[in-house]
């Protein structure tokens, strides 16, 4: 495994199905999958019980089809599937890196890779439609970038800003401009 990978690998929470109040905790470490679990009731025969845990190595994750069920019921089977791939060595390198440093990536994509980049996860749908890619995509098609232009950017954003064509900035920093000279005269 990985040396540099740090000791826990994957921490999840959650309660347990409906009606139940149980809580439940599932780690996984470089060596081991670790479940806890804390029975919550009203009922004076479980007050006394106390926490629960299942600690194994990722050998033995694999061949507990009990914790696996458990697991699945609680948390859901993509969780396990992730679990599983991490018992197994198979690890997402991408998850593990930095917002700043994958944006710095996802900025010399070109546009329709973005797009479908986007649709893989939540993360990467957040990252590609961040003001802060779409700032450096910006920069990056642009010679100079004005004052005015970081201005009209910060009102509609960067993103915005690159897909409006040439003449609709031109026009939409014209409208900026006379505004601003407006509220300039009003104040005097």
């Amino acid at each position: 495994m990985a040396s540099w990978l740090p000791e826990t690998l994957f921490e999840i929470v959650g309660q347990g199905p409906a009606p139940s109040k149980d809580y439940y905790q599932l780690l996984v470490t470089r060596s081991q999958v670790i479940f806890r679990w804390w029975k919550i009731s009203l009922r004076s025969e479980y007050r006394s019980t106390k926490p629960g845990e299942a600690k194994e190595s990722h050998e033995e994750f694999l061949e507990n089809s009990h914790l696996q069920v458990q697991i699945a019921l609680i948390f859901g089977a993509r969780i396990l599937d992730y679990v599983f791939n991490l018992c197994e060595g198979k690890f997402d390198f991408l998850e593990r890196l930095s917002d700043n440093l994958l944006l710095n990536i996802i900025s010399y994509l070109d546009l329709e890779d973005i797009a479908r980049l986007s649709q893989t996860s939540r993360r990467f749908a957040q990252l590609c439609m961040s003001d802060e890619l779409w700032e450096k995509v910006v920069q990056s098609a642009c010679d100079t970038i004005t004052p005015d232009m970081r201005a009209l950017a910060k009102d509609i954003g960067w993103r915005q800003m690159f897909f409006t064509n040439k003449l609709q900035l031109q026009r939409q920093l014209r409208k900026r401009k006379q505004r601003q000279g407006s509220q300039i005269n009003s104040t005097f």
